[in-house]
Formats: C-alpha cells, structure tokens, sequence
C-alpha cells in the first residue's frame, strides 16, 4: 500500500473494515524520512503595516524618477539635499534600481548584510479598497474574486490547526498577538480554537497572574442545554487563557534581550517577541502591529520636505526591524526566525491635494531574517500605467500576497502541498501555491524544500505510528500501532485543548478500544503515549 493511501485510510471511515492484522501490514509498509533538518524551532514574526503602506515612498524608482517627480511634485522622496533617498543597491538591474526612503537606514543595513528580500508590486487579484474588506482578504487568505478559502476562518488558523496538530493541547499558545486589542480573525481556524493569545496592554513577565485574578471558580454544575454549552465555552476559554499565560510568563522570565531597543511602541512588540523566543516560548507564529499608514493627508510636513508622519512610520519600523534582527543574532537565535511586513493595499501613484495619497492597489513586501536570501524580487512598478482614466493606479501585480507566504510555510516551516492548499488555494487561477512559489526568498541552507519531503519533517503531519479507527465514531475508537506495545496510554482534549480525561487500555492482538460514549457529538483530539513518544489524533464523534 502507497504511503499516501494509508494517510487517506486513517482519516477516513473506510478502514473500520480492516482487520487487526490488514492494519498492521498497512502500519508496516509505512517508512518514515530521517534526512531532513531539525525545523522544529523555527519561528514566523508578520508585522502588519495597518492603513495601506505608500510602496512609491518607501521605495523610489529611480528609472522613472522624473514620472515619480511630476506625479508627487510636493510629496516626493528628493534626489539630493539633507533628506534624499539612500540608494539601495547600483548592482541591480535598471528596472530594479530604487532609492529607500531616508528614514530606511536600519533597512539598508540589512540588506548589506544580506538579510533583506524586498518583494516588488504585492497585492492580489480584483482588489477591493476598502481598508476592512481588505484587511479581512489578507487574513482569510483570499483574493477579490471569491471567498472559497473560507470567509468565517484565517489563514494562519487553518495552516496551524492541520501542520501543527500535535502542539494543539501543549500549555503554550500556537500563535501570539500583540499590537492591537482585537483577536485577528487569521488565527481562527476551522475546528480548533484557542490558536493565538493576544497579551496587548498586558505585562507579560505578570501575565498569568493578571488573568489569574479576573474572576471567581467555575459553575460546578453545568446544564445540559444551550446555555450551559455557552458557560462550557466560556470556562473552557478561561482555563485555556489561564494555561497560556502561565507559560507566557514563564518564557519572558526565562528570556531576555541582548541590545537596546528605541523607545516606541512597535520596538517594545518585537522586544517583547525577542525575549518569549529566547524564554523558549514554543509559539509559532507572532503577529505585530504599526498603525497610521492611511496617509490621506500630511504624509509629508509641508511642501517639498520629506519629514511628516509617514517619514516617521518609516523610522519606527526600521529601528524596530534592525534592533530584532541583532537581538537575534547576539542570542544565536537568527537562524530559526523570519520576518515579513504585509500592508493590505498601497496607495496611488498621484498625490492627492492634502500632502497625502489616497487608496492604491499594490504595496511591497519585505522579509527579513538570517535564513533569507537578500535581494530584489521584481522590478518597479511601471508608472506609466497610472493615468486620469484609471485615477493613477498602478494595477499590474507582480506577486500575490499568498506567493510570499506560501513560500516562507512550505519552504521555511516545512508544509506539504495538501497542507498549503487547504491553507488557501489560488481559485482565480485555478492552481496551488505551491506552484507559484517565490523561489529566491531563502538561502538554499535554510530551505527544507530542497530534496527534502516537507511533511516528513515535522511531528504530527503525516509521520503516524499509531492508527485510530473508525473516524468519524460514534462510541468506541480503535488504537493500532506499528510498535508491539502490551498497552496503550491516551488522553481525551476538547476542541479547545482542555484535558477531558485519560485511560491506560492493554493491546490484545495488537489493538485496544476505548469506549467514548459518554461524551457529546464534536471534535476531539487525542494524545497517544507509548514508548516514551506521543502522537496527537483528530477524531470526530457523530
């Protein structure tokens, strides 16, 4: 039996017809991959630039500087003086030579030191201005055209939830927020909840003691009915926040910071990032936040004088940006973290009459980080698309926003083809994201995709030693092992990850049951311990 059809048994209900001895055989044919590198530190830090970030501002081009010029005669980075743009890099191609903004010194010192990919013309198909429905596309992981990646989840949610299965019931969040005061709708996943723990406004070193004392004990009894599945999710909540801070605090006590940071705010949130990863906190994926790029008026002073608010935005990110990356670094930390600034759409190429600029189409990306590959992606936007007819907007995207992330999930985390496609799929163009990866991202060291089967490294994805049948169940669960074990030990987790019970079942003729039947129909995940390794197993009871 091929590996991929046994993945396909174990999921589904067909294999209550096996025999005990048909499953071992089919455990049996399964081999697993050694030959990949250990990737089970590696990190994901997104850094979401809130209001439309102006691409033409932060990144001139300086092949077309005289359209650039007569498009933003009283907003445009100078071309010499005090504040002029720094150039990036004389190497590059004509069409990809650009001028960084001024207020980019920590940028260009990554990119001298090979750590910073910039990522021309992002943005997706039909994309709508509109900074909420916008911002709801980037984290559902759609485009203009349809919702069919799922309107009510994230895509974060969705990728964590299936790649990291086994980290579902672990005490620490997959996934940690800080910036803004509102859980983002990327990390809700399909089934699963509890994903991401925002600690905006909190004290992380007194986090737990913080939610320890938000209220009194739990009901003892619970009502059978719609109410008391509400109150049930609510306990449920609390505990698992609870939980969560505990190793939060935990890890910002344990860690620390090796440089010093500026004094603003989104320098504080990748301090604290720092520090949680060096505490040894075990989330995955952080998400920051800088907001106040909507510049529809003074994103410059006054006329001619690149100095304003977005002058100042520019500034925050880059010292933040380049004071991350040293800590990292002093810490050898770096090798296991990449970062990423998506902004939900850009901004035209005209300036408006109030020394700002009005909503745009596409914006770049940067990624930075030890394991990438520094350079150039793309080339400059063509000015000469934006004209009268069309409200100056540059419409050409060279790269959707997926392309990036799909990459740094597949080639940096390690998810297989099935796992980027459920996490979203390219339903205008009708293909997977694994196809239409942005290959020059990373250093080919860092990057798993090279001869290297990307399930195949990492725990819970599709490396089963233990098979679990029928599923869906309505009572009894079946446990199957490669291993030849005289018992089995489990435990029973909610779909939020609260431990329900545990049991400990002999093996007879290489099987053991467990009678679930005092539980509700729903999702439940379960922890199989045996020989000193343990699995996690989504089950479904009807």
């Amino acid at each position: 039996m091929k590996r991929r059809n046994f993945i396909k048994l174990s999921a589904s209900a067909s294999v209550i017809g096996l025999t005990p001895f048909q499953i071992q055989a089919a455990l049996k044919s399964f081999t697993p991959y050694f030959d990949c590198p250990d990737i089970t530190g590696r990190k994901l830090v997104l850094i979401n630039l809130a209001g439309a970030n102006d691409g033409l501002n932060t990144l001139v081009p300086l092949n077309q500087y005289d359209t650039y010029s007569n498009l933003r005669p009283t907003i445009k980075v100078p071309e010499n003086g005090t504040n002029k743009y720094i150039t990036l890099d004389g190497s590059l191609s004509d069409n990809q030579q650009v001028g960084l903004n001024p207020a980019l010194l920590g940028f260009k010192s990554l990119y001298d030191k090979g750590v910073l990919r910039i990522v021309q013309g992002v943005g997706y198909p039909s994309q709508n201005k509109s900074h909420f429905k916008s911002t709801d596309l980037y984290f559902t992981g759609n485009d203009g055209n349809s919702l069919l990646n799922g309107a009510d989840t994230g895509w974060m949610g969705r990728f964590m939830e299936q790649y990291y299965s086994d980290l579902i019931i672990e005490t620490f969040p997959l996934a940690v927020e800080i910036g803004s005061n509102k859980t983002s709708l990327g990390f809700h996943a399909e089934e699963a909840h509890g994903l991401s723990m925002n600690i905006t406004g909190q004290d992380p070193a007194g986090f737990y003691s913080i939610l320890s004392g938000l209220g009194g004990q739990p009901p003892f009894n619970i009502p059978d009915s719609d109410y008391g599945k509400q109150l049930e999710f609510i306990n449920n909540t609390d505990a698992l926040s609870n939980t969560y801070a505990e190793s939060i605090s935990s890890a910002f006590n344990s860690g620390q910071n090796d440089v010093t940071y500026p004094d603003t705010d989104l320098a504080d949130q990748l301090k604290t990032v720092a520090r949680l990863i060096s505490g040894d906190l075990g989330s995955k994926i952080y998400m920051v936040r800088i907001s106040g790029f909507d510049t529809h008026n003074a994103q410059v002073q006054v006329n001619g004088d690149v100095l304003g608010k977005h002058y100042e935005l520019l500034t925050e990110l880059s010292e933040s940006m380049e004071a991350f990356y040293n800590d990292l670094e002093n810490q050898n930390l770096a090798d296991d973290v990449v970062g990423v600034t998506f902004s939900e759409f850009g901004r035209k190429a005209a300036e408006n009459g109030n020394l700002g600029t009005d909503h745009g189409e596409i914006a770049p990306m940067f990624v930075f980080g030890k394991p990438v590959d520094g350079g150039m992606t793309g080339m400059n936007p063509n000015l000469s698309e934006a004209v009268e007819g069309n409200n100056y907007q540059i419409q050409t995207v060279q790269y959707d926003y997926r392309q990036t992330f799909s990459t740094l999930l597949q080639n940096f985390l390690g998810a297989d083809n099935n796992i980027i496609d459920n996490t979203f799929f390219n339903h205008s163009l009708n293909d997977s994201f694994s196809n239409l990866k942005i290959e020059d991202i990373l250093k080919a060291e860092f990057d798993v995709s090279k001869g290297c089967t990307a399930a195949n490294n990492n725990p819970g994805v599709e490396n089963k030693n233990w098979l679990l049948y029928p599923n869906p169940l309505r009572d009894i669960i079946n446990f199957s092992s490669i291993d030849d074990f005289e018992a089995v030990n489990f435990r029973i987790y909610n779909a939020s990850g609260i431990l329900l019970s545990e049991g400990t079942e002999t093996m007879v003729n290489g099987k053991a049951s467990a009678n679930l039947s005092v539980y509700s129909s729903g999702i439940y995940f379960i922890e199989v311990l045996a020989g000193g390794k343990k699995e996690i197993h989504k089950v479904i009871k009807i």
